[in-house]
């Protein structure tokens, strides 16, 4: 698979904007400060094309990009802090409902989380949805760039506290910076898609977008390799 060709696609701010599923999607979820974007960048071998937004919670848009069979969707970054009551209900609402839609080709999630801190409660809360939802995903544990070998080796000793079925879920380890964790990610979107029916984009198709995302750019605080399978949770005892 040719990374370095994924396209933006579209971008819905509303349930009732997006059409019915028609090929393979693969979600990324995760923190509005988590590196979502970087990450997606990386995995897609692009400088830009998922943006970093300066005003984190302004936008709360599902984004789709499109790379042959699949679409990679980019859902809106939740737990910003400074946002209204209201727009982190519309978090809630955005990402629940597409994450509850029985007739969407989602195959898999990639749920992330900053390798630094201790998972927020908004984090678990979407781990239980996605085991409760019988929803398959993979954690990856961003920014590991920013840790020393010590310090990563406590944090990872304190995620199998921390999050629920741990030992369970497939994990990796990985760094927008390094590229670290990269191929692995990758390794799973093959598989994943493999077999799926190959789509392409009409050629007029607008790659040139507004800047639709919630992560800051600043490194805002916030309160091993693929080995086989993921969490199903038919394995949660």
């Amino acid at each position: 698979m040719n990374y370095q060709n994924a396209q933006f696609y579209t971008s819905f701010g509303r349930l009732s904007q997006m059409p019915k599923s028609d090929r393979t999607e693969i979600a990324f979820a995760g923190r509005s400060n988590v590196g979502k974007s970087s990450l997606l960048n990386k995995i897609l071998n692009r400088k830009a094309l998922a943006r970093v937004s300066s005003m984190p919670g302004k936008t709360v848009t599902i984004n789709f990009f499109s790379l042959e069979n699949i679409y990679f969707v980019d859902l809106p970054g939740y737990g910003y802090a400074k946002v209204s009551k209201r727009e982190k209900e519309k978090w809630g609402e955005l990402i629940g409902g597409y994450l509850n839609d029985g007739e969407r080709q989602l195959e898999l999630v990639f749920q992330l989380i900053d390798i630094r801190h201790e998972p927020s409660k908004e984090d678990i809360m979407m781990i239980n949805f996605l085991i409760d939802n019988e929803i398959p995903f993979v954690i990856v544990f961003t920014k590991a760039d920013k840790l020393k070998p010590s310090k990563r080796e406590e944090r990872m000793a304190g995620f199998a506290n921390e999050i629920p079925c741990f030992d369970q879920i497939t994990s990796i380890v990985a760094s927008a910076q390094t590229g670290e964790g990269i191929e692995d990610i990758r390794a799973i979107i093959d598989e994943v898609s493999e077999g799926a029916e190959i789509y392409h984009l009409p050629p007029d198709a607008n790659d040139d977008y507004e800047d639709f995302y919630d992560e800051p750019e600043d490194d805002e605080e916030q309160s091993g390799g693929f080995s086989g399978g993921y969490l199903r949770p038919n394995t949660k005892p």
